[in-house]
């Protein structure tokens, strides 16, 4: 079993999901023009043992202004996403660069999930 989960730390604040358009408007407002840390843990249960690990992301955000702001929000993306955004979706052409594991931004950070799996003795096959 693999289980991973996502957060975003800004300025001190640990952003899960938003609650509501006025809570992705809120944390998009606030990762604008800024740097801040995606952080995603994970946890694999093999043969009755966990293992666990955690992968963090430097993402550069440009600044965002409020039209942008009204028009990712009310895409329906933000809301299922740590920090209001999907990396992959709508977001990426406010994303100036990350720092780290793209797939972590994502919500699964293979990298560090396949070395996890590799140190502790499970095989791991991709392409199949």
């Amino acid at each position: 079993i693999i289980s991973a989960d996502t957060v975003v730390f800004c300025d001190g604040e640990i952003m899960g999901k938003p609650h509501g358009t006025a809570d992705a408007k809120r944390m998009l407002s606030k990762l604008s023009g800024k740097a801040h840390t995606v952080t995603s843990g994970v946890a694999l249960l093999y043969r009755g043992e966990v293992y666990t690990d955690a992968a963090t992301t430097k993402v550069f955000f440009d600044e965002l202004d409020e039209a942008f702001i009204s028009e990712y929000v009310a895409s329906e993306e933000p809301y299922d996403k740590a920090g209001a955004y999907a990396i992959q979706g709508k977001a990426a052409p406010v994303i100036s660069g990350i720092e780290g594991c793209y797939f972590n931004v994502v919500g699964l950070p293979v990298n560090c999930m396949c070395k996890l799996a590799r140190a502790n003795g499970i095989a791991v096959e991709f392409g199949k």
